[in-house]
């Protein structure tokens, strides 16, 4: 690989330096560098991070094609900046076992647009029943850490107990989708104001926060970590504020069009706003954009969820829950988060890359943007404005909640390990 010098950015929003890529690595960071024979990137003004990583992602692929594939899902992660992103384990078959989780990964490494790491399922078939093969998974070529029943609640406490024992011997992590399923029976939206005037049936908050008590209390109880999935209410964010306080190892993550959307947007009936957990309310929102800036929760994550048209261009009740989030996380994170004064570009950092990273033990990403590091880097143009066309996703899927709605910000560059994904906003 040729050298690359990217010229005048601003590193994490900082004052304007050159960064000069070699090979795989970041060879120097400062003024005025020069390198003969470099390709030159001149970035005057634009925003310089580190590669972003999703915890939270899914890429349907074995099994669901028709949504996404790996290779789609990881251009449209490249396409949004990251990196490195977590597959979660609701395929078909679920990834519960070795064969599964490795699949996964060689494809990921396969296709090389971003880094692939298998999340493995917490019990066989997601059925909530009997543990999956947690250390199989993680002695497997995929080194999986993370371990997560996504789409299902692992609802029964000896389970869970149980699955937090055991990746407590070697460093691992349960991400909790937090849904108690007997009080969410027959649920299409938050329970509240606009379910009752709709007369949809209603998502309490309490389900989702009456798992989270009962699951810090159980890390607590064996000394392991969990982490909350798409945390979604101002309850459950004073449950983990409480939680950090008494020293119990627990992150949490928040999902962009959480931190942007209401259930207001319910009374359009259009399913492309229906999603699990259900957008909340507005005092919900501002709960949570204050949390992730005063650091209760840990890590933004797009549970990118994609879907064929044929789910969701239906009538609501029969329509499929999720979202994709890849290719405008951080045009959400830049309005809701950066432009209100909330985050800055360094905390922006943090909350997508380097904390992401760290909860999910991603090797080589998440790394400073400095001197022999991984060269695995997002360049934003932050002073962009414009309208969200889901044609040119490079994700299969298409249902987004923000089709022409205008958002700020840009990828024009997307690099990992030196190698460019994304060049000039399209996918290299």
């Amino acid at each position: 690989m040729s050298k690359i010098l990217i010229r005048g950015a601003k590193v994490l929003g900082g004052e304007a330096q050159d960064v000069l890529i070699d090979g795989e690595t970041i060879e120097a960071v400062g003024a005025g560098l020069s390198a003969e024979g470099a390709d030159v990137i001149e970035a005057e003004g634009k925003i310089l991070l580190p590669g972003l990583v999703d915890l939270h992602t899914h890429l349907r692929e074995p099994g669901r094609e028709d949504s996404e594939t790996v290779l789609t899902g990881t251009r449209a992660a490249a396409s949004g900046g990251y990196t490195a992103v977590f597959a979660m384990a609701n395929t078909f078959p679920v990834a519960d076992t070795a064969g599964v989780v490795e699949q996964v990964y060689r494809l990921g490494q396969e296709h090389g647009y971003c880094d692939v790491q298998p999340i493995g399922a917490v019990t066989v078939g997601l059925e909530g029943s009997n543990l999956a093969e947690l250390g199989a998974m993680h002695e497997s070529a995929a080194g999986v850490t993370v371990f997560s029943d996504d789409g299902k609640c692992v609802h029964d406490a000896v389970i869970m107990r149980r699955a937090l024992e055991y990746v407590k011997a070697f460093g691992g992590v349960v991400a909790q989708h937090a849904q108690e399923p007997r009080l969410t029976e027959g649920a299409q939206m938050n329970e509240g104001i606009v379910s009752a005037e709709l007369g949809l049936g209603g998502w309490p908050a309490v389900a989702e926060e009456s798992i989270i008590a009962r699951d810090v209390l159980l890390a607590e109880h064996v000394g392991s970590r969990v982490h909350i999935c798409h945390l979604s209410t101002a309850g459950s964010v004073e449950i983990v504020r409480w939680a950090k306080s008494r020293g119990i190892d627990v992150t949490a993550e928040v999902t962009p069009h959480h931190l942007l959307l209401t259930d207001e947007m319910v009374r359009t009936y259009n399913p492309v706003y229906k999603v699990n957990p259900p957008l909340r309310t507005e005092r919900d929102v501002l709960a949570l954009r204050e949390a992730l800036a005063d650091g209760t929760i840990d890590i933004v994550a797009t549970d990118h969820a994609p879907h064929p048209h044929e789910d969701k261009d239906c009538e609501w009740a029969a329509a499929a829950m999720g979202m994709v989030g890849l290719e405008t996380a951080l045009s959400v994170v830049q309005q809701t988060m950066v432009e209100t004064g909330l985050l800055t570009w360094a905390a922006v950092a943090d909350r997508m890359s380097y904390a992401p990273a760290r909860i999910g033990r991603a090797k080589g990403h998440g790394r400073p943007v400095s001197a022999g590091e991984p060269a695995n880097l997002t360049l934003l143009d932050s002073a962009y404005r414009g309208e969200v066309d889901p044609a040119g996703f490079a994700s299969r899927s298409r249902n987004t909640p923000y089709e022409g709605r205008e958002l700020p910000g840009r990828v024009t560059h997307t690099f990992l390990r030196g190698r460019a994904t994304v060049v000039d906003g399209k996918l290299a």
